[in-house]
């Protein structure tokens, strides 16, 4: 089994799940995880390994981790990926209330 055959197929099925999602391969500094996935307002990212038991690279535990932090991020390999899949698809179709940022309109003449 081979990293690279597994990641195409956990695109394939994160686009059947999430239809209309962007899934990308993501070349970032070294440790970045290897998939971008963005639906409607949200994003995240998967690391693809080919077994459980993978070496995990320099800075990937620590990118993964501080990437879920912020949104949603996990390693993915063959024997956990339902379950990692089914978490994302949570995740990411969960509809809270969007942050905005209203300006505060001006008139012409207000100082």
């Amino acid at each position: 089994k081979l990293e690279r055959d597994f990641q195409p197929k956990v695109m394939e099925e994160i686009k059947q799940r999430l239809p209309g999602a962007l899934v990308t391969k993501f070349e970032g500094e070294q440790g970045w995880p290897d998939l971008l996935i963005l639906y409607e307002n949200k994003w995240a990212m998967l690391e693809c390994k080919k077994e459980e038991n993978a070496i995990h690279q320099p800075n990937q535990d620590y990118y993964v981790e501080m990437l879920n932090n912020m949104s949603f991020s996990r390693f993915v390999y063959p024997e956990n990926k339902e379950e990692v899949l089914d978490e994302l698809e949570q995740a990411l179709q969960t509809r809270g209330t969007a942050r905005t940022t209203r300006r505060k309109q001006t008139k012409l003449g207000d100082g």
